[in-house]
């Protein structure tokens, strides 16, 4: 008999830790946890903030369902933070995110990433600001 689905958090004996939407499989023998597109989530500090890095598990593959059998498991348990959960969401949607704890999130595979303005707009903002005459520039 299959229970109920709920986000979790798995340490496996490899020492991997994954996140993903779970299942126990109850069999004769012993149960079976089957995972749905589990990720590593690392968190990171940078300074005065920390963020949150969302991969897959397994990289290579195109699967979204793996099954784990109870004796690679150290411990398992239910997550229930919305916050974590939407992040989770919100990467199996292909929102390529990175997320700062701080409430902040980015946008980390944007082409426009870091793009202020072009040189030349960036000249002329300067120039207004420090009241700089055009004719007179150094060259």
């Amino acid at each position: 008999m299959m229970k109920e689905e709920f986000h979790g958090s798995i340490k496996l004996i490899t020492g991997e830790e994954i996140f993903a939407l779970i299942s126990i499989e109850e069999t004769d023998q012993e149960p079976i946890i089957m995972v749905q597109s589990p990720v590593i989530m690392k968190m990171l500090n940078n300074g005065s903030s920390q963020y949150v890095k969302i991969k897959p598990w397994m990289e290579l593959s195109d699967d979204d369902l793996y099954l784990i059998k109870m004796d690679k498991i150290i411990t398992m348990t239910e997550i229930s933070d919305k916050q974590m959960i939407s992040f989770y969401e919100r990467y199996l949607n292909d929102e390529d995110v990175e997320i700062v704890l701080d409430g902040k999130v980015s946008i980390s595979n944007n082409e426009q990433l870091g793009f202020v303005s072009t040189v030349e707009d960036a000249r002329k903002k300067l120039e207004e600001i420090f009241k700089i005459p055009n004719n007179n520039k150094e060259t």
